[in-house]
């Protein structure tokens, strides 16, 4: 009978870790397959309810076929004096004769000069729905019959030029990001633990997470319930690789302190789930509803990051509470070699008292006990300093040339566009309205400080005065060309202005839209975005530190931190961001993002260091149980910590501003956290 327990104590583990390498094996591909069902297309990235929203959906029934515009501009040679009519008729031919290619929806414009005579500009209208792989080689036909032009230098701007460079920043981003994401935790967590088994023991673990997150995902998507853009890709494989890491190493360092006191592993593995899945699981909850409270966005983009996130987190939990364990039954004490756990090594103290040893946390347990007051409030008001510059981060978005942290083709044509022809050329907005009021909306449009020019479209694409405007189902749409760059600040004041002119024609029921629009709108949603999720987040990880902690004040206390945490973070952010980096702003959904994945990652931390002193508390009492779990939980979470960050940091071979500075928020937020937060403001506290 001995031998059958002894038997199934090795049979039942080994079965789980096969199985765990069966779902890996299988579904492990769906990690890099992600980006078959992910789209970059700007356009679903819009607020729902939006005008420019609105009228993006009435474009459809003013376009014969839906177009991506390629912007091509032409600028003369150095010693030049300007553009020849030689020059303005070749290019018209070359872009001319793109109308017959494939991906080319019709017939480009013909090439127009620039006020000051040195360059051309034409549109050509290529297919809304070619593939990723498709688009560029069309953009390069496009390209090279531009080249043909003597005596010109040729660049493409435009939507068409931005999406290739965008779908080129996220090439490659499954096996890249992936790869610098776990040599980075790898790296780490040999040199913490200085074990050879144990942190190839994790990654594995979180690996099989991504695989098994991956084809959860990738199957929704596949069937239209959940979206996946290049973002979400990212930010899914990062977030489920550093919580799964995390939790593993929660679990790994309980397991080391029981395998020291049990006869046999299963015992050891089943006290170490049974004495860390609360903190696992409630840490979990606080950082997946706190995605899923992204539901409540009007983006497209942020309610998609909810589920995906949240998906990933589930997966991370179920692999750290049932591939960890049967594995670390299987190898025992073996698992941490060369550095085997040892008797001496059990407890806080090992009998020695909380705050005994030479360690780095015996020490900071012994300032604590020490000077409770003045490490409190010295380190309150650093928090506090920092904090302050939290209101000058500039979250109004970022201009076009700030997108890329790298130089983009795209970025590089707008820029010549705009230093020859209105800063909207080629990108104007878009006015939907009533047919009886095509002249005074026109003249309204026109009349607008900040408009260039205002044109309706007709059925066969000539100037109005020559052709009947195209009207349907009674609207008429008419193009506006902004005088400032789509991108700027000026732009978006026009588009309120213009707004506010249309609006108050009667009857006219004019809507304005276009790409400056957009941005408008989706600036103006994600201010309300930040009223609406952060009460919410805020809420539900108080309502989970309740029920876990059973008490009402601590909790407080707890989400207090991590709240002043987020504003110290937002305040270095905008310091590093605006004065040494030199950005204008940040994403506006930036401080969203930052604080979801902030705010539950912190969280998370105290939960672990909290249920530890919970549980010190009930056999030594409050002072001593409180620097118990201080010691015991210091190295542990600090090395999560460090994991966490270092994961996040992987976001910046991505070269777009807007993960590289979700990257930085998250990665000094968690060190700051958990090296300064939550070893002595909490620990005080």
């Amino acid at each position: 009978m001995r031998d059958t327990r002894r038997w199934l104590r090795w049979l039942l583990p080994g079965l789980l870790v096969v199985a765990w390498l069966g779902v890996g094996g299988t579904l492990g591909p769906y990690a890099g397959k992600l980006g078959e069902v992910a789209t970059n297309d700007q356009a679903s990235f819009l607020p729902r309810g939006a005008e420019s929203t609105r009228v993006l959906d009435a474009q459809d029934d003013f376009d014969q076929s839906r177009t991506l515009p390629a912007i091509v501009v032409w600028t003369v040679a150095e010693g030049e004096p300007a553009v020849t009519p030689a020059q303005r008729e070749a290019a018209t031919e070359a872009v001319g004769a793109l109308a017959t290619r494939t991906g080319v929806a019709g017939p480009p414009s013909p090439a127009l000069v620039s006020e000051d005579g040195r360059a051309l500009q034409a549109v050509v209208p290529l297919e809304s729905d070619l593939s990723d792989e498709l688009l560029p080689e069309v953009l390069e036909t496009v390209r090279d019959a531009a080249a043909e032009v003597p005596g010109t230098s040729a660049r493409i701007a435009g939507p068409a030029a931005s999406q290739v460079d965008l779908s080129d920043a996220f090439s490659g981003i499954d096996g890249l990001l992936l790869g610098v994401a776990l040599a980075a935790v790898l790296v780490i967590l040999l040199l913490v633990y200085r074990s050879l088994l144990l942190p190839l023991v994790i990654i594995v673990s979180a690996v099989l997470a991504l695989g098994l997150a991956s084809a959860v995902v990738y199957a929704l998507a596949d069937r239209d319930v959940v979206r996946v853009d290049g973002q979400v890709q990212g930010i899914l494989s990062i977030l489920v690789i550093g919580a799964a890491t995390d939790y593993a190493l929660l679990l790994a360092a309980r397991y080391r302190e029981e395998v020291v006191r049990h006869d046999h592993n299963l015992a050891a593995a089943r006290a170490a789930v049974a004495r860390s899945s609360g903190a696992i699981v409630a840490s979990a909850a606080t950082v997946g509803l706190g995605l899923l409270a992204l539901l409540a966005s009007d983006l497209t983009n942020n309610r998609a990051l909810g589920p995906v996130g949240a998906i990933g987190i589930v997966c991370a939990v179920i692999s750290t509470l049932t591939f960890l364990p049967a594995v670390l039954v299987l190898l025992g004490r073996a698992a941490y070699w060369p550095a085997r756990p040892r008797p001496a090594e059990d407890g806080a103290g090992a009998g020695t008292g909380s705050t005994g040893g030479r360690g780095v946390w015996p020490r900071i347990a012994r300032l604590v006990d020490r000077r409770p007051r003045r490490v409190w409030a010295a380190t309150a008001l650093l928090l506090a300093v920092c904090a302050g510059f939290a209101p000058t981060l500039n979250s109004q978005g970022v201009p076009l040339d700030e997108t890329f942290v790298n130089d983009a083709p795209s970025v590089a044509a707008q820029e010549t566009l705009g230093e020859h022809f209105p800063g909207g050329a080629g990108n104007p907005a878009v006015i939907i309205a009533d047919a009886d009021h095509t002249a005074e909306v026109t003249a309204a449009a026109e009349a607008t400080a900040g408009v260039a020019s205002a044109a309706v479209v007709t059925a066969s694409g000539a100037p109005a005065e020559a052709a009947e405007p195209l009207v349907v189902d009674g609207r008429v749409r008419v193009d506006a060309t902004l005088q400032d760059a789509v991108d700027s600040e000026a732009a978006q004041g026009t588009i309120r202005q213009l707004r506010t002119n249309l609006h108050a024609i009667s009857g006219a029921d004019a809507l304005v839209g276009g790409y400056t629009a957009q941005q408008y709108d989706t600036q103006a949603t994600a201010g309300r975005d930040r009223l609406v999720i952060v009460p919410v987040v805020l809420i539900v990880i108080l309502l989970i530190l309740v029920a876990l902690l059973r008490s009402l004040l601590m909790p407080l206390l707890l989400v207090t931190t991590v709240a002043l945490n987020y504003l110290a973070t937002l305040g270095v952010s905008a310091l590093l961001f605006q004065q040494v980096l030199g950005f204008s702003g940040t994403d506006a959904s930036v401080p969203l993002y930052g604080f979801v994945f902030l705010v539950a990652l912190g969280v998370d931390y105290n939960i672990f260091l909290m249920s530890r002193v919970r549980e010190e508390t009930l056999g030594h009492g409050t002072r001593e149980g409180v620097l118990r779990g201080l010691v015991s939980t210091g190295g542990v979470i600090t090395s999560a910590g460090v994991v966490l960050a270092a994961t996040f940091g992987a976001l910046t071979v991505i070269p777009l501003a807007f993960l590289f500075q979700i990257a930085f928020i998250v990665a000094f937020g968690v060190l700051l956290d958990t090296l300064v937060v939550r070893s002595l403001l909490v620990q005080v506290t």
